[in-house]
């Protein structure tokens, strides 16, 4: 399935905007972690300083075990923290809450302790159900270590504090890739709603209507775009203009040579050449492809006429049903000599029809013409007519060879000849669509390869509609 520019807008955009959002949370509550985590480790470094400073200025000439004996409570009096007191290899001599410790696996801040230096250490232990954090120092006497001073603290409350802030930076990020998220798609808005106007434009443009322009007033590259359309149109309007005065001026010229050549094949005609076939064929030949070629030559200043719109349509009413039926007759006789079964089915009685009957004759002629040539003999060729509430639908079917689907598009279109085409100028259908745009019709070609065609014009009947 194909994505549209504003899907794939948006979707990148949003894409940004939640990897950055994301980022920046896990960075916010890692510094915040680190933050909380650093205050608690100064806290206990700070209460733990304070402990071994009143020990060494009051109770230094006492051991250890004299101390924890006779006055333990020295060292906790200045925290709520879990006491431990440990010899200088960092065996547990006492602990306020009466845990023994594994002195065969000593942890890391007991570790840096006994090397002299203050540690901490963050983890598990068995008798607390949330993480805990602890900092141990050496009591340091005459630059000896005399024994190693350890608090240990929950982590819960601060935990607890770190997942209310990290729940509501998840919750702004949230608000935040939501109105992010509104804010893309106006912004794709922004982006593709000139690029559909543009499209339709060129759409039209594409179709034929080189008249429409694109009003679009931006300065960036859509604004280009929008102005290059308009320029394209007005070139091709032009060339277009060009083409017609060249087809009309030629045909204009070619008109005069034309009646020469045929008028002096006929007055040679005239002449006693019965001894010499040769002469009399090449005379016949002359003046039947002049008579061609004139009528080509008419149908180009026809065409030219519509396009220019110069061609003016001589309305009245007529009888339609009586037109439908001479035009049957007219044409019955090509039906036989191509040995090709030709209906005319006038279904009901279709009464009077304002329009240009001689108009209206080119056009079914034409089309007739046009399924004379495409079907073979023993095949099949219909006219019907009827109307449908207040349309009246003229309607010609043939069991020719049809038209095939890539051309099938395009057979309007002036001067297009398709592969099979049959016709001399590629203008015959363009005529037709031209007529019948101009009495507010419109005229569709349905066809199938080998399975024939069907062409339906569709007038309008009332006063107000044509």
């Amino acid at each position: 399935m194909k994505k549209s520019i504003k899907t794939r807008l948006v979707f990148n955009f949003m894409l940004i905007i939640v990897i950055t959002v994301v980022i920046l949370e896990v960075v916010l509550i890692n510094g915040i972690k680190e933050y909380y985590y650093k205050n608690v480790e100064v806290i206990l470094t700070n209460e733990i300083e304070l402990s071994i400073d009143y020990y060494l200025r009051y109770f230094s000439s006492e051991t250890l075990e004299d101390i924890i004996i006779d006055d333990v409570d020295v060292f906790w009096q200045h925290t709520n923290a879990q006491v431990q007191i440990l010899d200088p290899n960092g065996k547990l001599l006492m602990d306020s809450l009466g845990v023994k410790n594994d002195d065969s696996n000593l942890l890391p801040d007991i570790q840096m302790a006994v090397s002299g230096e203050i540690g901490s250490w963050v983890g598990t232990v068995n008798y607390f159900d949330s993480p805990v954090m602890s900092v141990s120092a050496p009591i340091k006497y005459e630059d000896r270590v005399v024994g190693i001073i350890r608090f240990i603290t929950s982590l819960k409350e601060v935990n607890d504090t770190i997942l209310a802030l990290a729940l509501a930076i998840l919750g702004m990020g949230i608000i935040v890739i939501f109105i992010s998220g509104l804010v893309s798609i106006f912004l794709a808005n922004s982006i593709v709603k000139p690029l559909k106007e543009v499209t339709e434009i060129a759409e039209k443009m594409a179709s034929g209507q080189l008249r429409v322009r694109s009003n679009l007033k931006l300065k960036d590259e859509i604004g280009k775009l929008s102005n290059t359309l308009n320029y394209m149109a007005e070139e091709l309007i032009k060339k277009e203009q060009l083409k017609n005065d060249f087809i009309s001026s030629i045909s204009h010229e070619l008109r005069t040579p034309l009646t020469s050549i045929k008028g002096w094949a006929v007055t040679l005609k005239s002449e006693d050449f019965q001894e010499n076939e040769i002469i009399i064929d090449g005379l016949n030949i002359i003046e039947k492809e002049s008579d061609r070629l004139t009528a080509m030559v008419e149908e180009l200043l026809d065409f030219s006429r519509f396009v220019s719109g110069r061609i003016k349509l001589e309305k009245d009413e007529f009888d339609i049903g009586n037109t439908i039926e001479m035009i049957g007759k007219q044409l019955r006789p090509r039906a036989i000599n191509n040995e090709i079964d030709f209906m005319v089915n006038v279904k009901q009685d279709l009464g009077t029809f304002l329009g240009d009957e001689n108009r209206i004759k080119q056009v079914l002629i034409n089309l007739l013409d046009n399924a004379f040539k495409f079907t073979s003999p023993g095949g099949k060729v219909e006219l019907n007519a009827y109307k449908d509430n207040e349309i009246l639908i003229l309607e010609v079917k043939d069991t020719g060879v049809g038209i095939p689907e890539e051309d099938l598009s395009k057979v309007k279109e002036k001067f297009y000849k398709g592969k099979n085409s049959k016709s001399h100028s590629g203008i015959g259908l363009s005529i037709c669509d031209e007529i019948v745009k101009l009495h507010n019709g419109t005229m569709e070609i349905f066809s199938a390869l080998n399975q024939g065609t069907r062409v339906v014009v569709k007038l309008p009947t009332k006063e107000d509609q044509i």
